[in-house]
């Protein structure tokens, strides 16, 4: 009886296919600092990759407001990493009117989330400074190991989920 059960168990594990490890990331209006979570909700850890957001195919044509002179209107906030330090080689450099942030993971256990603030401004919108969830639509997430990557795009619900296969 044990051995068939461990032989439905093996079958099982075949038939599910490779485990694979999914990033939510979400992002949140807030005032004056807006935040962004990159959350590993997948079932292995993140070894040496490259995670990037692109606000470049928002429909609000978002961009990153750092500096109180640029691109930006009003109100602004620098980047700042408020959770996961430990899981990033560096700091990302973002200047005012960037529209792109690369975070560069050393490891990103299951569970564990890298976030940070900052202000991010619409170009095209009645209210630059707030950023609604249809604004963020368009904009994409983009995963890098060894030559592999996936993509994701964000939704009206400001969030998308990049799938990582073969973890």
């Amino acid at each position: 009886m044990l051995r068939l059960f461990v032989l439905a168990t093996a079958i099982g594990f075949v038939l599910a296919g490779p485990l694979q490890a999914g990033i939510q990331v979400r992002f949140i209006e807030g005032a004056p600092k807006d935040q962004f979570v990159f959350k590993n909700l997948g079932s292995c850890d993140l070894e040496a990759s490259i995670l990037s957001l692109d606000l470049a195919g928002s429909s609000g044509r978002l961009i990153f407001d750092v500096s109180d002179t640029g691109a930006g209107v009003e109100v602004f906030q620098p980047f700042e990493l408020i959770d996961g330090a430990d899981s990033l080689r560096e700091l990302p450099s973002v200047v005012d009117g960037q529209t792109s942030v690369e975070l560069q993971i050393v490891s990103l256990k299951v569970g564990d989330s890298i976030a940070f603030t900052i202000d991010v401004d619409d170009t095209i919108g009645q209210r630059e400074i707030t950023v609604s969830g249809t604004e963020i639509v368009g904009a994409q997430v983009f995963y890098e190991k060894d030559g592999q990557s996936s993509t994701a795009v964000f939704s009206s619900e400001a969030q998308t989920m990049v799938t990582i296969p073969d973890c």
